[in-house]
């Protein structure tokens, strides 16, 4: 009886019971706004005075406790904060670089094949130039803009001389960069007008490959696409592309840096993807590596679908199939027009005298695979006349077996299956009448 007048009073006065319990307050974990959102006005008259403001607060602070042998201008930015997201802080500011084992490193060299390297070379474009960096580009900028400035040494864009001394400062430390917090003046970059020339000034082609990492991961979160894609056309892949012919292979430090970079897919693709393939000399080993972080990565759907279309209508490299395949391979349900645009693509060799390297073959196996139910009765006419031309003993006896053994697009299932079948079947709904039911007979009981 007790016990129910008890709990007849907690549900009639509630509050008396919440009184005596401690205050249940829920903690939210309290952030700071993020800069990005905030919508930071553009740094354009007053961009030095408040770069060499926050510059020479923090060597004030930092200066009783640096070592008397460091050059000023490395002093300047070893202890600066990066201001960052309490989410990425413990990543970036105490970033402890990566160690660099061998199993850490992935090894690409079983899937290179020195007979398939050299029959793909066949392919390349002879005619293709060097890669165009972000050096090059300021320079010619400098010289349109003041015909007296010598070739023989790096030209400086026209900018305050302390914003000047200052950038370079920030480039001889990233250039030796190992790990550890990454000067604030870097963050500054992506929010001024002239981004290029301040970047130009730290000459990133000799950046360590950690501060390609880290600065590639702030200018990744903070740029907007169009900055992002240039950055990665002019700086990255330059950097990415010359590591592998030194090494041949890619620093672990680098491939991270490409995985990081794909966090804005658009700018990756139309940064780093379009402009290898669009130079015609992408060779194996890049395709290899760069088609790696491809496979790794989620790519959205409609980014995919962009990109197979543009690499089936660009002229054809050789590795240009590695990468087709791997798209390929990720299942994505394609709209008719990219599926048209890659049967154009494989009937562009339907006359070609050249033998086709065996990762075309396979690309074409896995494009008619995956997509068989999504072509033209006339697409695979016109993809059996091009076996009759371009074989290869293992591969073609399977892509014409699918071809053949496939419904056309548009066409259900069940469709295909009379067409197929030699058994006659009743499509139509058999009716019954209920009031005209034959009699059956029964047998008497004895």
């Amino acid at each position: 009886m007790a016990g129910k007048k008890r709990a007849n009073e907690r549900m009639v006065n509630p509050q008396k019971f919440l009184a005596e319990q401690p205050t249940a307050v829920s903690k939210k974990r309290s952030k700071p706004s993020k800069r990005h959102q905030e919508g930071e006005e553009m740094i354009s008259n007053n961009m030095s005075d408040k770069i060499l403001k926050e510059a020479f607060k923090q060597q004030k602070e930092i200066v009783d406790e640096e070592n008397d042998e460091k050059t000023p201008g490395i002093a300047m930015f070893s202890a600066v904060d990066v201001p960052v997201d309490e989410d990425e802080e413990e990543d970036i500011d105490d970033h402890a670089g990566f160690l660099e084992t061998r199993n850490q490193i992935e090894d690409f060299e079983d899937q290179i094949n020195e007979e398939d390297e050299k029959l793909l070379e066949a392919f390349l474009s002879k005619d293709a130039g060097p890669q165009c960096t972000l050096g090059d580009v300021i320079a010619a900028r400098i010289k349109d803009q003041d015909a007296n400035v010598s070739s023989d040494s790096r030209p400086v864009p026209k900018l305050d001389s302390h914003l000047i001394e200052t950038y370079k400062g920030v480039g001889k430390f990233l250039s030796t960069y190992t790990s550890g917090k990454i000067p604030k003046a870097v963050k500054l970059i992506p929010n001024t007008s002239c981004w290029e020339e301040l970047l130009y000034l730290t000459e990133p082609e000799k950046w360590s490959p950690g501060a390609v990492f880290q600065v590639t991961r702030i200018f990744a979160s903070n740029m907007s696409r169009m900055k992002a894609e240039r950055f990665y056309k002019l700086v990255l892949l330059p950097r990415v592309r010359e590591d592998i012919r030194k090494h041949k292979r890619l620093h672990f430090e680098l491939y991270q840096t490409l995985k990081k970079a794909l966090y804005k897919p658009s700018a990756f693709i139309k940064g780093i993807l379009f402009p290898i393939f669009k130079s015609g000399n992408c060779n194996l080993r890049e395709a290899v590596i760069i088609g790696s972080v491809i496979q790794k990565m989620s790519i959205p759907p409609d980014h995919s679908s962009v990109a197979l279309m543009r690499l089936a209508e660009m002229e054809y490299c050789g590795t240009t199939s590695y990468i087709i395949k791997i798209f390929i391979d990720k299942k994505y349900a394609l709209p008719y027009r990219v599926l048209d645009a890659l049967v154009a693509h494989f009937m562009r060799f339907v006359e070609d005298s050249r033998v086709m390297p065996v990762i075309w073959h396979q690309t074409l196996l896995a494009f008619v695979q995956r997509y068989k139910h999504e072509l033209q009765k006339e697409d695979k006419d016109n993809l059996n006349k091009l076996l009759q031309n371009q074989t290869h003993y293992l591969v073609t006896p399977e892509i014409s077996r699918e071809l053949n053994n496939s419904r056309n697009r548009g066409e259900k299932e069940e469709d295909n299956m009379l067409i197929s079948s030699p058994v006659s079947v009743i499509n139509k709904t058999i009716q019954e009448d209920r009031f005209d039911i034959p009699e059956v007979p029964m047998e008497e009981d004895d």
